[in-house]
Order: C-alpha cells, then sequence, then structure tokens
C-alpha cells in the first residue's frame, strides 16, 4: 500500500480513480500529497467518477503542465455492468491517450467511446443520467397508475418490456417498484448528486430543461425523505407520499 496519491502515482504509469465529488478528485490529482506532486511525465490519470465538465477540463489542464493526462472516463451500466465489466465508458482526452489505456478499459467495460476532449466524457455522462433518472420517474408514474386501478404492476413491467416503451430502466427500475424492492444497487443519493452537475450545467449554458427540472424536484423530495441510501426506484414512494 502506498500513503498518499502522489506515491501511487510515483510508481505507476496508469492511475484510475472514481469518488464522488468534484472536491475528491481535485484532492487525489491536485491536492496536497496528490497525484501531481509524485506523477512522471507521461503518467496517465484515468478518472471515472461522475464530475462537472468543467472539473474535469481544469483538472487536466492543471496536470498538462506537468506533462501528466488525463482521461475522464465516467462510466454507465450500473453494479451488474461492472460486475460483469460490461460498463459503457465515455472518454474525454486526447483520442492518442485514450488508445494508450484503452487495453485496460477493455477489461473494464464493453462499449469505450471517444467523445472528444477532456471534459466531453462528463458532458455524455450528464446526457446519460438525464435520460435515465427522467426514465425512472416515468416508470413511478406508470408503475403508480397501475397500482391505482388494480391490476398487477409485474405483468404490466412484463407487457411493456416486450414494446416500444421497453428498456433496461423499465425492466430494472420498473421491475424494483413492482416488487416494493427498494434496497440500493446505485444509492439514490449518487444519482441526486450526478442531476445536480446536469441542472447546473444547463443553468450555466442558459437551456430550458423543463423534464429535467421536475424529475429535480422530485429528487429532492426523494431526499428530503431520507431514502438517499436507497435505491431510485424509490422516487416511487415520493409519488405516494405525496398523494397522501
Amino acid at each position: 500500500l502506498r500513503a498518499s496519491p502522489a506515491e501511487v502515482a510515483a510508481a505507476s504509469d496508469v492511475v484510475f480513480t472514481i469518488v464522488t465529488s468534484n472536491a475528491d478528485v481535485e484532492a487525489i490529482a491536485l491536492g496536497e500529497g496528490g497525484l501531481i506532486h509524485g506523477a512522471k511525465a507521461g503518467c496517465v490519470l484515468v478518472d471515472m467518477s461522475t464530475i462537472a465538465p468543467g472539473t474535469a477540463r481544469r483538472i487536466a489542464e492543471k496536470l498538462a503542465e506537468r506533462g501528466v493526462d488525463m482521461i475522464d472516463a465516467p462510466v454507465s451500466g450500473g453494479e451488474q455492468g461492472a460486475i460483469n465489466a460490461t460498463l459503457a465508458i465515455m472518454a474525454g482526452g486526447q483520442a492518442a491517450v485514450l488508445e494508450r489505456v484503452r487495453p485496460l478499459l477493455e477489461k473494464l467495460g464493453k462499449t469505450i467511446v471517444h467523445i472528444g476532449p477532456n471534459g466531453a466524457g462528463q458532458v455524455a455522462k450528464a446526457c446519460n443520467q438525464m435520460i435515465m433518472v427522467a426514465n425512472i420517474e416515468a416508470c413511478a408514474e406508470a408503475i403508480q397508475l397501475a397500482n391505482a386501478n388494480g391490476v398487477d404492476a409485474a405483468r404490466v413491467v412484463k407487457a411493456l418490456s416486450g414494446g416500444s416503451a421497453g428498456g433496461r430502466v423499465l425492466e430494472f427500475f420498473g421491475g424494483k417498484m413492482a416488487a416494493r424492492d427498494f434496497k440500493a444497487g446505485v444509492e439514490a443519493r449518487l444519482h441526486h448528486k450526478d442531476f445536480g452537475l446536469l441542472m447546473n450545467e444547463a443553468t450555466a449554458l442558459g437551456l430550458a430543461a423543463p423534464v429535467a427540472g421536475q424529475v429535480w424536484q422530485q429528487l429532492n423530495a426523494l431526499m428530503a425523505n431520507g431514502w438517499g441510501r436507497e435505491d431510485t426506484s424509490s422516487l416511487l414512494r415520493v409519488l405516494e407520499r405525496g398523494k397522501t
């Protein structure tokens, strides 16, 4: 074991990180004892965290001053994708640097796409979270409708999964809602954190995001109810709590 990120970097050609927040990545990369203080020129940081695009760009710029390369490589695929090494990896950074670390990324993911320069991977992840969590909310509203009509929600999920509404979100999250299984795979607080990042990005760019804005309010309600360490399928419970 090494005592600091700097010591890890000094002994490594490639360093992988995956932590929770902007501040965590900045501390590991640039802080006291951070890898910038130990990394050799040509070392590559592959950060698989979900952070703000601007933070990824800023860290990459600071590392580049020391001859250290960075790839922002957030992932999608959830717990099972990680276990089965089938993650989707969206990469930002120089194409040549990505090719250097691609053999390592292939040990973790099935789909590896170069999105563009540093920060672009994080933009793609924000798009992913916008679509996915909005779909989880749509599933919650659909399950609520099924339950209110007294029909078997699990059968509804099974039927819809074979049609145009079908997909991973419906099968996984809709299935959990139908079974009232709110035990976390990925904790809802992490989706809440990610959604905050994308809402900040949309606001900074002056973009209209009416659906995302409504989903953000539902996620805030989920957190206020103390369900942040449960599954994001708890969005169903937010609707039920609001009804009463």
